[in-house]
């Protein structure tokens, strides 16, 4: 059955096109795919259809015919992963940068989730549904990097039970633009939805607590090579608390200068280092991966 959806525009949303308007409401819908929904007239403003870029009003009462997912099309593909551990409740892998990490309507295919259902078969939790077995928590498509997979329920409880009480090592490192002064820098400034872009985040008053750790690993001229510890773990949160203190990723277009000399694509981020206490065993064991080849051929040109 489809899904229906209503919405009341704010006051502080009024100007959204309706299908930005939409893709802030629905994070984990692509915008091409509300767009195709929009043409194909499952969706009134005020009862009335109009188009994707009609301008949204306050008090507009939008509502959206979501429909029913195509599950059959979430299917397990052959695709090569770096699994760095695996055991019978958790499995750790090494993402590479430019992969989705699980499907959304629109785009099912391509993957990390294809890849782990070939890999993995029926062993994987299913607590976050068909269309995210397995996924405990999320790195961004342009993140390369370590992402736990739970391989059962009890495995995904007691992950996700870890990661509410911050208590998950999570280390990245990163090239951001400027000079780094300081040697370590807590950040600690609540986010939310950036209020004049609902597909961005911010620094916003009344967003939810984020506190990063971080340190300079090496300067060079006009970047640095930074480490972050994540305490909480807010979409986005390294990106807007680098730009916070002036200092935005090398290669995101989303909060930093849309052009760079490295012709880098997507920022220049890598989750290094995870560490959880395992569901059965109740110790605590750590991974740490190598740099990707396109961060170290950066280090090596800035060097």
């Amino acid at each position: 059955m489809d899904e229906i959806k209503e919405f009341l525009v704010l006051d502080e949303e009024e100007g959204d096109r309706l299908d930005v308007y939409l893709s802030s409401q629905l994070g984990d819908m692509s915008r091409s795919y509300i767009q195709k929904i929009i043409k194909d007239k499952k969706v009134s403003v005020n009862g009335k259809v109009e188009k994707a870029k009609y301008l949204v009003k306050e008090d507009d009462k939008i509502i959206i015919q979501i429909p029913a997912p195509k599950l059959l099309e979430v299917l397990p593909q052959d695709i090569p992963i770096d699994i760095v551990y695996e055991d019978s409740d958790v499995m750790i892998v090494n993402k590479p940068q430019n992969m989705v990490v699980h499907p959304a309507p629109g785009n099912y295919e391509g993957t990390l989730v294809n890849a782990i259902l070939y890999h993995c078969k029926d062993n994987l939790s299913s607590i976050n549904g068909v269309i995210r077995p397995g996924i405990v928590h999320r790195i961004d498509k342009d993140t390369s990097g370590l992402l736990m997979i739970a391989k059962n329920n009890n495995a995904h409880n007691f992950l996700a039970e870890q990661l509410k009480d911050h208590s998950i090592t999570r280390e990245y490192e990163f090239i951001c633009h400027g000079v780094v002064k300081e040697d370590k820098i807590t950040v600690d400034k609540p986010i939310g939805r950036n209020p004049k872009d609902r597909l961005k985040m911010a620094v916003v008053k009344d967003g939810k607590r984020a506190v990063t750790h971080f340190e300079v690993v090496a300067r060079y001229e006009n970047f640095t090579h930074m480490r972050a510890r994540l305490e909480t773990g807010r979409t986005h949160q390294i990106r807007v608390h680098a730009l916070s203190i002036n200092h935005p990723l090398l290669g995101d277009t989303v909060y930093g200068p849309k052009n760079n000399k490295f012709k880098v694509e997507g920022q220049t981020l890598h989750a290094k280092k995870i560490g959880f206490i395992h569901p059965t065993t109740k110790e605590y064991i750590e991974f740490d991966s190598e740099l990707p080849k396109y961060f170290k051929n950066i280090i090596n040109k800035l060097k």
